[in-house]
């Protein structure tokens, strides 16, 4: 960049630097908002290259300027589409740097801190330059004319094909599942969880058997022995896991064999790397952000609490599954924005990888964006929604 850009944004009151403020949200979305301009920047051409640097101002009218601080710098030879908000530092006025971004995300270094101050500094009081843009940017998104969206209030996230690979699901999980729902069931059979789960199954055997469904069998009763039972069980469940069926009493059942699993660290979630970023993000925003899947809320914690990338959880607020609605239903997403809330269901935005998920989400009134992640089905034609392959892109 030829020349620096310097954007005001409505913040927090910036007297003396104390560990409370920095720990406020206003420089926090003063980084945010910088590593989105860098990279619609770069996303428009103004910006290509690694060179140069981008400071936000942390502004309140009240405040003099000489007192108000910067976000400013770039982790060196990063692209400006790649610049995330903790490559940013907080500088005072005069130039002290205050809040060190994290060194644990570049092995032992921080991202050093490019010389933007000089930008905002020039005229020798500490009096910000506004030379080339003169942009106020409240709490929101820039959209491709410029203008600001509102954030959502509301994040609502799809798991398989959206936070985690499918074949993290389809190779690892299920299998898992299917391979351990025998061992598990013996040594548990008479434990009230899995009294319950047993009982879930017979009546959705029950109903299966009544509408003819492929692959159901008869369950007998616990009269008939505890092999036998099992054994009918066992071959109902893996004829579920096949058919991929997203029903109430497989996916409780699921949870608990994979909660073993995870408790005997035979197994770990899978996200993408652009999750905790995006959760860290949208956390330090007050944005809140839930899970809707068709596996148990059991498993939804399961997967986020233990993942590649650590525990996950403290960024999530709350769990839906399949008691709520199938997600192909119209329903069950009026259903979820009533209970978040949220003055319109609009103030939700849903992100998933399924086109019938997205329509149905649409429906009710919630935000959508498909996800096109590696591994995921093809999407038909003119299907008429947003799409993005990163939550980075969001």
């Amino acid at each position: 960049m030829a020349s620096l850009p310097v954007v005001a944004l409505n913040g927090a009151l910036a007297g003396r630097a104390s560990r409370g403020y920095l720990e406020r949200k206003a420089l926090a979305k003063a980084r945010i908002q910088a590593s989105k301009l860098c990279r619609r920047f770069c996303t428009l051409g103004w910006a290509s290259s690694a060179g140069g640097g981008i400071a936000v101002e942390v502004r309140r009218d009240s405040v003099p300027r000489s007192n108000r601080l910067i976000a400013a710098g770039r982790r060196p030879g990063a692209r400006k589409d790649r610049v995330m908000p903790d490559y940013m530092y907080g500088l005072s006025a005069n130039g002290s740097i205050l809040p060190l971004p994290s060194p644990k995300l570049y092995s032992s270094k921080p991202p050093r801190c490019m010389s933007c101050l000089s930008f905002c500094t020039k005229t020798g009081k500490g009096a910000a330059s506004y030379a080339n843009i003169r942009t106020y940017v409240k709490a929101g998104a820039l959209n491709s004319d410029n203008r600001t969206e509102p954030l959502p209030r509301c994040v609502v996230l799809d798991i398989e094909g959206t936070t985690t690979p499918i074949s993290f699901v389809t190779d690892v999980l299920f299998p898992y599942a299917r391979d351990n729902v025998g061992r598990h069931l013996s040594a548990t059979f008479e434990t009230p969880e899995t009294r319950d789960d047993i009982k879930l199954l017979r009546s959705q055997v029950e109903d299966d058997l009544k509408q003819g469904v492929q692959g159901a069998v008869p369950i007998p009763g616990d009269e008939a022995g505890k092999e036998q039972v099992i054994a009918a069980l066992v071959a109902n469940v893996e004829a579920m896991i096949k058919a991929d069926r997203k029903i109430t009493a497989l996916k409780q059942l699921q949870g608990h064999i994979w909660q073993t699993g995870f408790e005997n660290n035979e197994l770990e979630g899978v996200v993408f790397e652009d999750v905790p970023k995006a959760l860290t993000n949208w956390h330090s925003l007050g944005i809140k952000v839930y899970i809707y899947s068709s596996g148990s809320r059991l498993a939804q914690r399961l997967i986020f609490g233990k993942t590649n990338y650590g525990d996950l959880r403290k960024y999530l607020c709350g769990f839906f599954d399949t008691y709520v609605g199938n997600k192909k239903e119209t329903r069950s997403y009026i259903e979820i924005s009533e209970s978040l809330g949220v003055d319109k269901p609009s103030d939700v935005l849903f992100l998933t990888d399924v086109y019938q998920e997205a329509v149905a989400a649409k429906d009710a009134g919630l935000k959508v964006l498909i996800l096109i992640r590696p591994g995921n089905g093809p999407l038909p034609e003119n299907h008429g929604f947003k799409t993005v392959s990163s939550f980075l892109e969001i």
